[in-house]
């Protein structure tokens, strides 16, 4: 009686468990990647080399990230994403986009 309840019990609680981590790992993506956009709109914006601002990026976003720079107007707009680590789950790609005013004598 107990083997049957524990066999049913086991993976149940695992596959809770890897989903918990998966989620997890997600959310860690999530900071990273708004914490690399946040910090490459900054360097942008102050007029830093774009080859600097790509490495501060990558850097400090998971790997395999992407990164794309743009201006809209008098803003430049910095947007990061990750690709999923999950192999259980589909799940969405991290993906930030933070932008920032040019700084006196740095813009475009």
């Amino acid at each position: 009686m107990v083997s049957a309840e524990l066999a049913l019990t086991v993976p149940s609680i695992l596959l809770v468990l890897a989903i918990c981590l998966t989620a997890l790992a997600l959310a860690i993506d999530q900071v990273r990647v708004t914490d690399a956009a946040r910090v490459g709109a900054r360097a942008a914006s102050r007029g830093e080399d774009p080859a600097e601002v790509q490495r501060l990026v990558l850097d400090l976003a998971p790997e395999g990230s992407h990164l794309q720079v743009g201006q809209e107007d008098h803003i430049v707009v910095v947007r990061v994403e990750a690709p999923s680590r999950s192999r259980l789950l589909p799940l969405p790609q991290a993906q930030a986009r933070a932008s920032a005013v040019w700084e006196p004598g740095a813009g475009p």
